[in-house]
């Protein structure tokens, strides 16, 4: 079971916005489709569903091609569009029906979902009333109404203050529990590397990392050190070699050759009578990997 893409390509006129796509999802969970704008994430998607007609390639799910008659999969497309003089409820039990859904059926499920991004309060009001927020919400659960299989989000986060932002993490977890598949479509490095295992990541329509993230963020070693300190340290970190990477608020990163530098900084630390509050070696963030793998491409 599972989503295969082979070779997908797409193009307009002399422009090529997906070169030669692969991928493989064989498992529920959430795989990261990730790039800048621009990058062919949504083409990929809409590509994947039939929206758009590939040039080459295919898409499959369980060895068939994907349609309404094959697959009941749900999209959030990135264009937000929800009727805006309709009051919430009616919209969604629409929605519901015209996948199939009994409007018996319907309304228990927009309910259930309302309840979960709490958005209950509004559903007898116009969507012309809500916040942008809520009204994404309210799209989401037109796009998983029919509880589909599989679900495509294209920058699902984008526009979300922090607390709705964690209503909805809240929810693709419970779809992951429930044994969904999952298409995060985003720019947000931060948001991947905190629910995909698997991913991709275009650049101008090509693939310029694939592969497990676990995986890719070894291949570059733990090359960063992250400092916290109440004294300051930079003197010593020139002195043992250290490149500041960043600086924030209450600590600094640095860039670090091996973990031997970093023991060494830390024993100088210690002979001066500097105690560390934070000393982290870690890999380098997906969005460093990323930025470095782009740059190298261009």
């Amino acid at each position: 079971m599972g989503l295969t893409v082979e070779n997908l390509t797409k193009r307009f006129g002399e422009k090529t916005a997906i070169h030669h796509l692969n991928f493989v999802m064989e498992e529920p969970g959430v795989f990261g489709l990730l790039g800048t704008n621009g990058a062919g994430k949504t083409t990929t998607i809409r590509s994947i569903l039939g929206i758009m007609q590939p040039d080459e390639g295919k898409a499959l799910w369980n060895g068939k091609k994907i349609t309404r008659d094959t697959l009941a999969f749900g999209y959030l497309p990135e264009e937000r569009g929800i009727y805006m003089k309709a009051k919430v409820l009616e919209q969604l039990i629409y929605f519901g029906m015209l996948r199939g859904m009994k409007k018996a059926e319907a309304k228990q499920s927009a309910q259930e979902l309302m309840e979960q991004l709490q958005v209950t309060e509004y559903q007898n009001m116009q969507a012309e009333k809500l916040s942008k927020g809520n009204q994404q919400k309210i799209q989401l659960i037109a796009a998983i109404i029919h509880r589909p299989q599989l679900i495509f989000l294209d920058e699902p986060f984008s526009g979300l203050d922090p607390v709705n932002a964690v209503v909805l993490r809240n929810l693709v977890k419970k779809l992951v529990k429930e044994g969904k598949y999952i298409i995060l479509s985003t720019h947000q490095m931060e948001t991947v590397e905190e629910y995909c295992k698997n991913l991709v990541i275009l650049d101008r329509g090509k693939t310029l990392l694939s592969g497990t993230l676990k995986d890719i963020k070894r291949a570059y070693g733990r090359s960063n050190l992250i400092v916290s300190a109440e004294k300051d340290v930079r003197d010593i970190a020139r002195q043992e070699g250290l490149e500041v990477f960043e600086e924030r608020a209450a600590e600094t990163e640095y860039k670090i050759q091996s973990e031997e530098m970093a023991c060494r900084f830390l024993k100088h630390m210690l002979a001066e009578e500097i105690y560390p509050l934070k000393f982290q070696i870690m890999e380098p963030s997906l969005q460093e990997i990323f930025v470095k793998k782009a740059g190298e491409s261009r």
